[in-house]
């Protein structure tokens, strides 16, 4: 864990191209990627189930054991709401994903009271502790996202909801949705945790963000959304014709694609 944690010291932006399988997490390492961290919609989808908690969490640890087979950076796994409403529980799923090889989690607190997401933090840190092991706990917060307080309020909100996870234990703040560079400024200054926000239509460049105190950045499911969008426009011109269209001709070589999994 402390080689994912030093990649949160602030020297660079930690830019993270949320992988949803085994195969995905494999191509963006090769591309350079520091760490990998999932998408829980796209594993989800990847399954065959609807995001928000619907993935069954035996599934959601066997997806990032795979992923943890095959890449050799950090893994983060986007853990939902933990996969249960007992934080005991909660501490388990997660020491499971430590046992896998995960270094961090995003750990959401969505239309739940912000104590119950404390208390899922504080019972993850003493579970991990009592295994001699840690991990990165990232929480998220939808007060953006969900628009859990009015437009003026929102600040505000995060950085109560930040102290209270702070005193939990949480080692970094997730804010999606958050784009005005005042509002980054000010929470990423007063929240007392490394901040990370996601790609969204409006947010500042990735430089401008290092300079308004940003420390990770996110590209959430919008990869993988992309990469569903082409395959349906194959399939419907091949369904429709018989051919996959011209994005065939800009499809990644079969070598390249074996060269990712075969051991050298």
């Amino acid at each position: 864990m402390s080689v994912f944690k030093q990649l949160h010291d602030g020297r660079q932006l930690l830019h993270l191209p949320n992988a949803w399988d085994a195969g995905s997490a494999r191509l963006f390492e090769s591309l350079g990627a520091a760490a990998i961290a999932t998408t829980s919609a796209g594993v989800a989808w990847a399954q065959g189930y609807a995001d928000n908690d619907h993935l069954p969490v035996d599934s959601a640890i066997a997806v990032a054991a795979n992923i943890a087979r095959v890449i050799t950076v950090p893994l983060s796994v986007d853990f939902e709401n933990g996969y249960a409403a007992d934080p005991e529980q909660v501490a388990r799923n997660v020491l499971r994903l430590i046992h896998v090889g995960v270094a961090g989690i995003n750990l959401e607190d969505g239309n739940d009271a912000p104590a119950l997401l404390a208390d899922k933090i504080r019972a993850i840190k003493a579970l991990a502790a009592q295994s001699e092991r840690d991990i990165f706990v990232n929480v998220r917060t939808d007060v953006y996202l969900k628009g859990l307080a009015p437009e003026g309020e929102r600040v505000a909100e995060v950085l109560q909801r930040a102290a209270l996870y702070k005193a939990a234990g949480a080692d970094g703040l997730f804010v999606p949705a958050i784009c005005l560079p005042d509002d980054i400024k000010a929470v990423a200054a007063d929240a007392g945790l490394p901040l990370n926000v996601m790609d969204w239509p409006g947010l500042p460049p990735a430089a401008e963000l290092l300079q308004l105190g940003v420390v990770r950045l996110s590209a959430g499911s919008g990869i993988s959304q992309a990469l569903w969008s082409v395959a349906a426009g194959m399939a419907k011109g091949f369904l429709d014709t018989g051919s996959a269209g011209p994005l065939i001709a800009r499809a990644m070589p079969y070598g390249d694609l074996q060269a990712l999994f075969l051991k050298p």
